[in-house]
């Protein structure tokens, strides 16, 4: 049909500039007009490539050498609109169109392709983000104290990270970084202290930026960002603090702290590394923990609760693996409070609690005393919180910054 339509358009334009005299030399034509015969030859071509991807409907349309050729679309947006609720078109089954068969291939591929990474085209990552700095003046010493947010790109943070932080935290992060990882540290810029307008508004500002790209190479580094020293700078002292104030019976207070905390532990990923660190194991139960034990005294059943069942996610052994142990088990300080505090927490406000009800008597039966177990809050009373280095006597940020 194409080569029809050629044909004729050709003939129509020779028609129009042909002479009388001319008639008999038209009559081959090829003498003339060399070109007609590669013009012919590439017709046949297009119309092979062609075949079975031309429609035409209506009145004004020539009439096709095959009624098989004249289904088709009618119209761009139709054409469209298939390809995307369907992606195998008409050219996909038509013997004579290898081109465009592969073309179409290709972009079933890309679709597909598409379909399956736009659910994890949002990357996430952490932010850091000096978001005041405010000189101190103590008794003693003078100093300035950044507030940083940490905040979780690629979506809406609505709960970011507050730390607040100076000059010697920073630096005693970097000598610790490099006494631990020196080969990992290599080429990590750190800002040098200045002797003099270390307090100019100017000085501030480049520090501010200057520590916000320190903190991103850090954990854009995944040797570093999964170490125990860079983890715990950022939500070991709001721990502390939260068990400084749950001492003292100041449970609103230690619910800010301890909440920070966890979400700073979220964001940093320290729930995906409980099997490999043991002490961020430790931290990430203790922060739970004594959210539960807030929570409890503040009358807030529903939040203790929630966070009694997260805690026992990770704590809790299988029936499995608890009868395996020889009797008595070895068991984690907190297993059987938590327990407890969460039959307690699920009677109060009526949610099942058969499955640590059942935990329960299956300790029991392996020879533990539950009536001589500590309660929830003696435990955390009592948690030695301890640093990577094995220090317990870091002071607090409530200490230090009080």
């Amino acid at each position: 049909m194409a080569s029809k339509l050629l044909d004729r358009l050709r003939r129509t334009l020779f028609k129009e500039g042909e002479h009388p005299a001319d008639a008999d030399e038209d009559a081959d034509g090829t003498d003339d007009f060399p070109e007609s015969s590669e013009l012919e030859d590439d017709t046949d071509y297009v119309s092979a490539r062609l075949g079975g991807t031309l429609s035409f409907e209506g009145d004004a349309v020539l009439d096709s050498e095959d009624a098989g050729e004249a289904s088709g679309q009618d119209s761009d947006s139709d054409f469209f609109g298939e390809s995307l609720d369907n992606p195998c078109s008409s050219t996909d089954i038509s013997p004579t169109s290898p081109t465009l068969k592969g073309s179409n291939m290709l972009t079933r591929q890309l679709q597909e392709s598409w379909r399956s990474l736009r659910p994890r085209c949002v990357s996430e990552k952490l932010i850091f983000e000096v978001t005041d700095a405010n000189v101190v003046q103590e008794m003693s010493s003078k100093y300035v104290l950044y507030t940083i947010h940490v905040i979780r790109s690629g979506t809406f943070d609505k709960t970011p990270g507050v730390i607040t932080r100076r000059y010697t935290d920073f630096e005693r992060l970097h000598g610790r970084l490099r006494r631990r990882h020196g080969d990992e540290m290599e080429g990590v810029y750190f800002p040098r202290k200045k002797l003099r307008r270390n307090f100019a508004a100017e000085t501030i500002a480049k520090r501010s930026r200057a520590f916000e790209q320190y903190l991103g190479h850090l954990h854009s580094l995944p040797e570093l960002r999964a170490t125990p020293i860079f983890l715990e700078f950022f939500y070991l002292g709001d721990l502390r603090a939260g068990q400084m104030l749950l001492r003292v019976g100041r449970y609103q207070e230690a619910v800010g702290a301890l909440l920070n905390a966890l979400r700073l532990q979220e964001k940093l990923g320290c729930q995906q590394l409980l099997q490999q660190q043991p002490l961020q194991k430790a931290h990430w139960l203790f922060t739970l923990a004594a959210l539960v034990s807030c929570f409890q005294d503040l009358e807030q059943p529903i939040e203790a609760q929630e966070n009694c069942d997260r805690a026992l996610q990770d704590l809790a052994p299988s029936p499995e693996a608890l009868k395996q142990q020889p009797p008595p088990p070895q068991l984690h300080p907190l297993l059987v409070p938590l327990l407890q505090a969460n039959v307690r927490l699920s009677w109060k406000i009526s949610k099942d609690k058969r499955r640590w009800e059942a935990l329960l008597q299956d300790i029991q039966e392996l020879g533990v005393d539950l009536g001589s177990q500590l309660i929830l809050k003696e435990c955390l009373i009592k948690e030695n919180l301890e640093d990577s280095e094995g220090d317990a006597k870091s002071k607090s940020k409530g200490e230090e910054h009080a």
